[in-house]
Protein backbone atom coordinates (compact mmCIF):
# COMPACT_ATOMS: atom_id res chain seq x y z
CA UNK A 1 0.00 0.00 0.00
CA UNK A 2 1.51 3.38 -1.00
CA UNK A 3 2.32 5.96 1.64
CA UNK A 4 -0.15 8.85 1.99
CA UNK A 5 0.38 11.87 -0.25
CA UNK A 6 1.48 14.85 1.87
CA UNK A 7 0.38 18.34 0.84
CA UNK A 8 1.38 21.75 2.15
CA UNK A 9 -1.55 24.13 1.74
CA UNK A 10 -1.60 27.86 2.43
CA UNK A 11 -3.13 31.07 1.09
CA UNK A 12 -3.53 34.82 1.52
CA UNK A 13 0.11 35.67 2.16
CA UNK A 14 -0.51 39.28 1.00
CA UNK A 15 3.16 40.00 0.42
CA UNK A 16 3.85 43.68 -0.09
CA UNK A 17 1.37 44.84 2.55
CA UNK A 18 2.95 47.79 4.39
CA UNK A 19 6.23 47.31 2.54
CA UNK A 20 6.92 50.51 0.54
CA UNK A 21 10.01 50.54 -1.63
CA UNK A 22 11.14 53.93 -0.32
CA UNK A 23 9.48 54.53 3.05
CA UNK A 24 9.19 58.17 4.00
CA UNK A 25 8.61 57.47 7.69
CA UNK A 26 10.93 55.42 9.87
CA UNK A 27 8.73 52.92 11.74
CA UNK A 28 8.29 49.17 12.04
CA UNK A 29 6.77 47.75 8.87
CA UNK A 30 4.17 44.98 9.03
CA UNK A 31 5.39 43.75 5.66
CA UNK A 32 8.32 41.97 7.29
CA UNK A 33 5.92 39.98 9.50
CA UNK A 34 4.28 38.58 6.37
CA UNK A 35 7.60 37.75 4.72
CA UNK A 36 8.77 35.93 7.86
CA UNK A 37 5.60 33.83 8.07
CA UNK A 38 5.70 33.12 4.34
CA UNK A 39 9.19 31.69 4.79
CA UNK A 40 8.05 29.66 7.80
CA UNK A 41 5.03 28.28 5.93
CA UNK A 42 7.20 27.09 3.04
CA UNK A 43 9.90 25.55 5.25
CA UNK A 44 8.30 22.05 5.48
CA UNK A 45 8.54 21.79 1.69
CA UNK A 46 12.19 22.87 1.69
CA UNK A 47 12.87 20.26 4.38
CA UNK A 48 11.47 17.47 2.19
CA UNK A 49 8.42 16.81 4.39
CA UNK A 50 5.71 17.21 1.72
CA UNK A 51 5.03 15.93 -1.79
CA UNK A 52 3.43 19.06 -3.24
CA UNK A 53 2.57 22.65 -2.35
CA UNK A 54 -0.66 24.57 -3.02
CA UNK A 55 -1.12 28.33 -2.62
CA UNK A 56 -4.79 29.23 -3.01
CA UNK A 57 -4.51 32.88 -3.89
CA UNK A 58 -3.57 36.40 -2.89
CA UNK A 59 0.14 35.74 -2.93
CA UNK A 60 0.43 39.53 -3.10
CA UNK A 61 -1.45 42.37 -1.48
CA UNK A 62 -2.01 44.18 -4.76
CA UNK A 63 -1.98 43.47 -8.46
CA UNK A 64 1.21 45.38 -9.30
CA UNK A 65 3.81 44.74 -6.60
CA UNK A 66 7.37 45.86 -7.12
CA UNK A 67 9.55 43.25 -8.81
CA UNK A 68 11.59 42.92 -5.60
CA UNK A 69 8.45 41.74 -3.76
CA UNK A 70 7.67 39.31 -6.57
CA UNK A 71 11.21 37.93 -6.31
CA UNK A 72 10.78 37.38 -2.56
CA UNK A 73 7.54 35.50 -3.27
CA UNK A 74 8.69 33.39 -6.18
CA UNK A 75 12.28 32.54 -5.24
CA UNK A 76 11.35 30.18 -2.36
CA UNK A 77 8.75 28.47 -4.55
CA UNK A 78 11.34 27.90 -7.25
CA UNK A 79 13.66 26.35 -4.65
CA UNK A 80 10.83 24.00 -3.68
CA UNK A 81 10.30 23.17 -7.36
CA UNK A 82 14.05 22.48 -7.74
CA UNK A 83 13.61 19.70 -5.17
CA UNK A 84 11.12 18.01 -7.49
CA UNK A 85 8.10 19.12 -5.43
CA UNK A 86 5.30 20.46 -7.67
CA UNK A 87 3.88 23.88 -6.73
CA UNK A 88 0.35 24.99 -7.66
CA UNK A 89 -0.93 28.58 -7.42
CA UNK A 90 -4.42 30.06 -7.75
CA UNK A 91 -4.40 33.77 -8.72
CA UNK A 92 -6.62 35.65 -6.26
CA UNK A 93 -8.65 38.83 -6.23
CA UNK A 94 -5.78 41.00 -4.97
CA UNK A 95 -3.80 39.86 -8.03
CA UNK A 96 -6.86 40.66 -10.17
CA UNK A 97 -6.96 37.02 -11.23
CA UNK A 98 -3.48 36.91 -12.77
CA UNK A 99 -0.04 36.59 -11.23
CA UNK A 100 2.17 39.66 -11.73
CA UNK A 101 5.78 39.44 -12.92
CA UNK A 102 5.09 35.94 -14.24
CA UNK A 103 8.36 36.06 -16.20
CA UNK A 104 10.05 35.40 -12.85
CA UNK A 105 8.07 32.20 -12.39
CA UNK A 106 9.12 29.86 -15.18
CA UNK A 107 10.05 26.60 -13.44
CA UNK A 108 8.55 23.50 -15.04
CA UNK A 109 7.37 22.30 -11.61
CA UNK A 110 5.41 25.49 -10.88
CA UNK A 111 1.85 25.38 -12.18
CA UNK A 112 -0.63 28.28 -12.25
CA UNK A 113 -4.42 28.09 -12.56
CA UNK A 114 -4.39 31.04 -14.95
CA UNK A 115 -7.49 29.63 -16.68
CA UNK A 116 -9.81 26.77 -15.67
CA UNK A 117 -7.59 23.71 -15.96
CA UNK A 118 -6.60 20.39 -14.39
CA UNK A 119 -3.10 19.17 -13.56
CA UNK A 120 -2.31 15.50 -12.93
CA UNK A 121 0.60 14.23 -10.84
CA UNK A 122 1.76 10.79 -9.73
CA UNK A 123 3.16 10.48 -6.22
CA UNK A 124 4.59 7.06 -5.30
CA UNK A 125 1.98 5.24 -7.33
CA UNK A 126 -0.96 7.46 -6.31
CA UNK A 127 -2.64 9.40 -9.12
CA UNK A 128 -3.75 12.86 -8.03
CA UNK A 129 -5.53 15.58 -10.02
CA UNK A 130 -5.74 19.22 -9.06
CA UNK A 131 -8.42 21.28 -10.78
CA UNK A 132 -8.98 24.98 -10.39
CA UNK A 133 -9.47 28.42 -11.86
CA UNK A 134 -8.43 32.00 -11.03
CA UNK A 135 -10.63 34.29 -8.96
CA UNK A 136 -13.87 35.01 -10.82
CA UNK A 137 -14.86 38.64 -10.27
CA UNK A 138 -18.45 38.52 -11.51
CA UNK A 139 -21.26 36.34 -10.14
CA UNK A 140 -19.30 33.20 -9.34
CA UNK A 141 -22.48 31.84 -7.76
CA UNK A 142 -24.06 31.51 -11.18
CA UNK A 143 -20.85 30.56 -12.99
CA UNK A 144 -19.34 28.08 -10.55
CA UNK A 145 -20.49 24.78 -12.06
CA UNK A 146 -19.50 25.97 -15.53
CA UNK A 147 -16.06 27.01 -14.30
CA UNK A 148 -15.56 23.61 -12.67
CA UNK A 149 -16.68 21.86 -15.86
CA UNK A 150 -14.25 24.08 -17.76
CA UNK A 151 -11.33 22.54 -15.87
CA UNK A 152 -12.06 19.29 -17.77
CA UNK A 153 -11.55 17.27 -14.60
CA UNK A 154 -13.55 14.40 -16.08
CA UNK A 155 -10.84 13.85 -18.71
CA UNK A 156 -8.45 12.47 -16.09
CA UNK A 157 -8.50 9.28 -14.04
CA UNK A 158 -7.40 9.79 -10.45
CA UNK A 159 -7.22 8.20 -7.02
CA UNK A 160 -7.86 11.64 -5.48
CA UNK A 161 -9.31 14.82 -6.95
CA UNK A 162 -8.83 18.26 -5.40
CA UNK A 163 -10.46 21.54 -6.42
CA UNK A 164 -8.35 24.67 -5.82
CA UNK A 165 -10.16 28.02 -5.71
CA UNK A 166 -10.11 31.50 -4.15
CA UNK A 167 -13.71 32.19 -3.16
CA UNK A 168 -16.36 32.35 -0.45
CA UNK A 169 -18.46 29.24 0.10
CA UNK A 170 -21.79 29.26 1.93
CA UNK A 171 -21.28 28.96 5.66
CA UNK A 172 -17.84 30.59 5.86
CA UNK A 173 -17.53 33.07 8.71
CA UNK A 174 -15.39 36.19 9.25
CA UNK A 175 -14.94 39.06 11.66
CA UNK A 176 -15.59 39.69 15.37
CA UNK A 177 -19.34 39.34 14.78
CA UNK A 178 -18.97 35.99 12.97
CA UNK A 179 -20.54 37.28 9.77
CA UNK A 180 -21.68 34.28 7.72
CA UNK A 181 -21.63 34.24 3.92
CA UNK A 182 -24.92 33.00 2.48
CA UNK A 183 -26.58 34.03 -0.78
CA UNK A 184 -24.63 36.90 -2.39
CA UNK A 185 -23.46 36.65 -5.99
CA UNK A 186 -19.84 36.14 -4.85
CA UNK A 187 -20.73 33.16 -2.63
CA UNK A 188 -20.67 29.59 -3.96
CA UNK A 189 -23.66 27.40 -3.09
CA UNK A 190 -22.83 24.41 -0.95
CA UNK A 191 -25.07 22.17 -3.04
CA UNK A 192 -23.01 22.97 -6.15
CA UNK A 193 -19.88 21.30 -4.73
CA UNK A 194 -19.33 17.99 -6.48
CA UNK A 195 -18.87 14.78 -4.45
CA UNK A 196 -16.25 13.71 -6.99
CA UNK A 197 -13.68 15.94 -5.24
CA UNK A 198 -12.00 14.71 -2.08
CA UNK A 199 -11.71 18.29 -0.80
CA UNK A 200 -12.05 21.92 -1.88
CA UNK A 201 -8.96 23.98 -1.04
CA UNK A 202 -9.73 27.69 -0.95
CA UNK A 203 -8.20 31.02 -0.11
CA UNK A 204 -9.97 34.40 0.23
CA UNK A 205 -11.41 33.86 3.73
CA UNK A 206 -8.76 34.96 6.23
CA UNK A 207 -10.10 32.92 9.15
CA UNK A 208 -8.92 29.31 9.32
CA UNK A 209 -11.94 26.99 9.17
CA UNK A 210 -13.21 23.77 7.67
CA UNK A 211 -16.74 23.63 6.27
CA UNK A 212 -18.39 20.21 6.13
CA UNK A 213 -22.02 20.40 7.34
CA UNK A 214 -24.35 19.62 4.48
CA UNK A 215 -21.51 19.46 1.95
CA UNK A 216 -20.55 16.53 -0.24
CA UNK A 217 -16.84 17.40 0.19
CA UNK A 218 -15.09 19.42 2.91
CA UNK A 219 -14.04 23.01 2.14
CA UNK A 220 -10.69 23.87 3.73
CA UNK A 221 -9.58 27.43 4.46
CA UNK A 222 -6.07 27.74 5.89
CA UNK A 223 -6.69 31.46 6.52
CA UNK A 224 -4.16 34.22 6.03
CA UNK A 225 -0.59 33.71 7.25
CA UNK A 226 -0.75 36.87 9.40
CA UNK A 227 -3.41 39.28 10.66
CA UNK A 228 -4.10 41.77 7.90
CA UNK A 229 -6.65 43.93 9.75
CA UNK A 230 -8.24 44.52 13.13
CA UNK A 231 -11.20 42.42 12.00
CA UNK A 232 -8.86 39.44 12.60
CA UNK A 233 -8.04 40.24 16.25
CA UNK A 234 -7.46 37.03 18.18
CA UNK A 235 -7.63 34.72 15.16
CA UNK A 236 -4.87 32.10 14.88
CA UNK A 237 -2.85 32.31 11.69
CA UNK A 238 -0.93 29.60 9.89
CA UNK A 239 -1.03 26.94 7.19
CA UNK A 240 -2.37 23.41 6.75
CA UNK A 241 -1.01 20.03 5.80
CA UNK A 242 -3.14 17.30 4.20
CA UNK A 243 -2.66 13.57 3.94
CA UNK A 244 -4.39 11.66 1.15
CA UNK A 245 -4.65 7.98 1.98
CA UNK A 246 -6.20 4.89 0.40
CA UNK A 247 -9.86 4.70 -0.65
CA UNK A 248 -10.11 8.47 -0.89
CA UNK A 249 -9.31 9.11 2.77
CA UNK A 250 -8.38 12.74 3.54
CA UNK A 251 -7.06 14.12 6.81
CA UNK A 252 -5.69 17.55 7.66
CA UNK A 253 -3.89 19.51 10.35
CA UNK A 254 -3.55 23.23 11.05
CA UNK A 255 -0.12 24.62 11.94
CA UNK A 256 -0.05 27.96 13.75
CA UNK A 257 2.42 30.68 12.82
CA UNK A 258 3.44 33.65 15.00
CA UNK A 259 0.80 36.38 14.76
CA UNK A 260 1.27 39.89 16.05
CA UNK A 261 -1.10 40.67 18.96
CA UNK A 262 -3.66 43.34 18.10
CA UNK A 263 -5.56 45.78 20.31
CA UNK A 264 -8.21 48.43 19.68
CA UNK A 265 -8.97 51.25 22.11
CA UNK A 266 -11.32 54.24 22.21
CA UNK A 267 -10.56 57.48 24.06
CA UNK A 268 -12.73 60.56 24.56
CA UNK A 269 -10.81 63.82 24.23
CA UNK A 270 -13.70 65.74 25.78
CA UNK A 271 -12.81 64.20 29.13
CA UNK A 272 -9.12 65.16 29.16
CA UNK A 273 -6.62 67.84 28.28
CA UNK A 274 -3.53 67.19 26.17
CA UNK A 275 -1.43 65.91 29.08
CA UNK A 276 -4.17 63.51 30.20
CA UNK A 277 -4.60 62.21 26.64
CA UNK A 278 -0.87 61.52 26.44
CA UNK A 279 -0.95 59.68 29.78
CA UNK A 280 -3.87 57.55 28.57
CA UNK A 281 -2.08 56.65 25.35
CA UNK A 282 1.14 55.77 27.17
CA UNK A 283 -0.81 53.66 29.69
CA UNK A 284 -2.26 51.61 26.80
CA UNK A 285 1.18 51.20 25.26
CA UNK A 286 2.78 50.21 28.58
CA UNK A 287 0.18 47.52 29.28
CA UNK A 288 0.34 46.01 25.78
CA UNK A 289 2.69 43.23 24.61
CA UNK A 290 6.00 44.61 23.38
CA UNK A 291 5.26 43.67 19.74
CA UNK A 292 1.59 44.72 19.70
CA UNK A 293 -0.23 46.35 16.80
CA UNK A 294 -2.45 48.97 18.43
CA UNK A 295 -5.21 51.19 17.09
CA UNK A 296 -6.36 54.08 19.31
CA UNK A 297 -9.30 56.16 18.11
CA UNK A 298 -9.79 59.51 19.79
CA UNK A 299 -13.27 61.01 19.76
CA UNK A 300 -14.57 64.39 20.83
CA UNK A 301 -13.55 67.96 20.08
CA UNK A 302 -9.80 67.95 19.46
CA UNK A 303 -7.74 70.93 20.56
CA UNK A 304 -4.33 72.01 19.38
CA UNK A 305 -2.83 70.25 22.43
CA UNK A 306 -4.62 67.00 21.54
CA UNK A 307 -3.31 67.15 17.97
CA UNK A 308 0.26 67.65 19.16
CA UNK A 309 0.02 64.58 21.41
CA UNK A 310 -1.44 62.50 18.58
CA UNK A 311 1.20 63.46 16.02
CA UNK A 312 3.47 60.70 14.79
CA UNK A 313 6.49 62.89 15.55
CA UNK A 314 5.54 62.86 19.23
CA UNK A 315 4.47 59.21 19.31
CA UNK A 316 7.73 57.97 17.81
CA UNK A 317 9.58 59.30 20.85
CA UNK A 318 7.17 57.53 23.23
CA UNK A 319 6.37 54.19 21.59
CA UNK A 320 8.82 51.23 21.51
CA UNK A 321 10.12 50.56 17.98
CA UNK A 322 8.92 46.96 18.31
CA UNK A 323 5.29 48.14 18.18
CA UNK A 324 2.94 49.53 15.55
CA UNK A 325 0.70 52.18 17.10
CA UNK A 326 -1.89 54.26 15.22
CA UNK A 327 -3.63 57.13 16.99
CA UNK A 328 -6.33 58.66 14.81
CA UNK A 329 -9.42 60.82 15.16
CA UNK A 330 -12.59 58.77 15.60
CA UNK A 331 -14.11 60.23 12.44
CA UNK A 332 -11.22 58.80 10.44
CA UNK A 333 -9.91 62.02 8.92
CA UNK A 334 -8.33 65.33 9.85
CA UNK A 335 -10.75 68.25 9.65
CA UNK A 336 -9.10 71.59 10.18
CA UNK A 337 -10.82 73.92 12.64
CA UNK A 338 -9.95 77.45 13.80
CA UNK A 339 -8.30 75.88 16.84
CA UNK A 340 -5.79 73.94 14.73
CA UNK A 341 -3.17 75.97 12.95
CA UNK A 342 -2.43 75.34 9.26
CA UNK A 343 1.10 74.23 10.17
CA UNK A 344 -0.18 71.62 12.66
CA UNK A 345 -2.95 70.44 10.33
CA UNK A 346 -0.57 69.99 7.39
CA UNK A 347 1.89 68.10 9.60
CA UNK A 348 -0.87 65.81 10.84
CA UNK A 349 -2.11 65.10 7.33
CA UNK A 350 1.39 63.97 6.42
CA UNK A 351 1.85 61.98 9.63
CA UNK A 352 -1.47 60.16 9.32
CA UNK A 353 -1.48 59.34 5.64
CA UNK A 354 2.12 59.23 4.41
CA UNK A 355 4.12 56.06 4.02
Amino acid sequence: MPDPVRILFFADSHLGLDLPLRPRVGRRRRGFDFLANYSAAISPALSGNVDLVIHSGDVFNRSAPHSSVAHQAYEPLERVADLGVPVFIVPGNHERSRLPHSRLLTHKNVHVFDVPRTFAVDVRGTRLTLSGFPYEREDVRAKFTGLVDGTKWRDHDADHRLLCIHHCVEGATVGPGDFTFTSASDVIRGRDISPHFAAILSGHIHRHQVLSAGLSAPVLYPGSIERTSFAEIGEPKGFMTLRLGPQGAVSWEFHALPARPMERHELDANRMDGAALERSILDIVTRAPSDAVISIRVGGELTDAHWRVMSSVNLRTRVPPSMNVDVTPANGFVRRSPVVSKRVADALQHALFAD
